[in-house]
């Protein structure tokens, strides 16, 4: 059986934010490498979750691979399009097939509109239904996200977070999209209401067949959502695996890390979280080799000099680490 098509194919991504100096006439002097080549791949109807800590190039990926800001260089494949050479035109056609989650409900929503005006207004912009029609899908959308049809009328300030987030959904939705980057869209929700915004997201995926970027730096939430996880650092991926692999079988010291830290809810279990030394470094004038290694509790004198190549261990599991191979690893 013929192994199926990405929907969407990461290659060397760079994003390059370059930093000025002087009134009259500028001159760059340097230069945030905020993502410095990444590559990944998502399947139709697969969730890929994209973590670390804050700073590390996530949200700036997401914004990437939708074209909301443009990369410095390397291709984004879209549906066997490079949505990188696309002119205005036939970008906004394609962008019915790519939406967003953003992470605040509360400034992601504008006040002046009613639920139903917000949620219609990607109908209307792309001319996909009007009249009573327009009405009828608002009504549908707002249904397939667990709110009363009613509630069109009202305004984002008469709803919870939750509530919230989920006409943020219905919105995404609103086009018919195949991926949909979710922007850490639980991260500014109550714990309590969590847990129901993502049974929807997977609900909605069983439903329509969604693909998702999912950006979160909460390990414990990603478990629950994805199919594969890739774990950034400082603007680099340093290891991509199953979630299951991952979970069970981390390589890379940083992801090791960041599993520790997660609670285990039962005292009997006695869990040691690794702490990393040092905070980390600017993406201004990220560490030379590794980058990671100002900060890794095995770094070898290799680790300070040379970047390290990524290395597959499985099928599927790819880990960028010089101490993979090594003995005992």
């Amino acid at each position: 059986m013929a192994k199926a098509q990405p929907l969407l194919q990461v290659e060397n991504l760079v994003k390059h934010f370059p930093i000025t100096k002087g009134m009259l006439v500028s001159k760059q002097v340097g230069a945030v490498r905020a993502v410095d080549g990444i590559s990944f791949a998502i399947s139709p109807g697969e969730t890929l979750a994209l973590v670390g800590e804050s700073g590390c190039g996530k949200s700036t990926t997401g914004k990437l691979v939708l074209r909301l800001i443009e990369a410095t260089s390397g291709s984004i494949i879209f549906a066997g399009r490079d949505i990188r050479v696309l002119n205005r035109h036939e970008l906004r056609e394609l962008r019915r097939e790519m939406q967003i989650i953003f992470q605040d409900p509360y400034g992601s929503l504008n006040p002046r509109m009613t639920v139903g005006s917000i949620i219609a207004e990607p109908l209307l912009i792309h001319k996909t239904a009007a009249g009573k029609n327009l009405d009828q899908m608002v009504s549908r959308l707002l249904e397939q996200v667990g709110l009363d049809p009613r509630y069109a009328k009202r305004y984002p300030q008469e709803f919870s977070g939750g509530q919230r987030q989920r006409v943020g959904i219905a919105r995404a939705l609103a086009l018919n999209p195949k991926l949909i980057v979710c922007d850490e869209p639980v991260s500014a929700l109550d714990v309590s209401i969590q847990a129901q915004v993502v049974n929807l997201l997977q609900d909605l995926q069983a439903e329509f067949g969604l693909a998702y970027l999912f950006i979160s730096h909460d390990l414990s939430l990603v478990r629950l959502i994805a199919h594969r996880v890739a774990v950034m650092y400082l603007g680099k991926v340093v290891e991509l695996a199953g979630q299951e692999q991952l979970y069970t079988k981390p390589l890379h010291p940083y992801t090791q890390a960041l599993l520790s830290a997660i609670p285990v809810p039962d005292p009997k279990i006695e869990m040691k979280p690794i702490l990393l030394r040092g905070d980390v470094p600017s993406p201004l004038n990220p560490p030379s080799g590794c980058r990671f290694h100002t900060r890794c509790p095995y770094v070898m004198d290799i680790c300070r000099t040379v970047e390290p190549d990524f290395t597959t261990v499985a099928n599927g599991h790819v880990v960028a680490c010089h101490l993979v191979g090594q003995p005992g690893v």
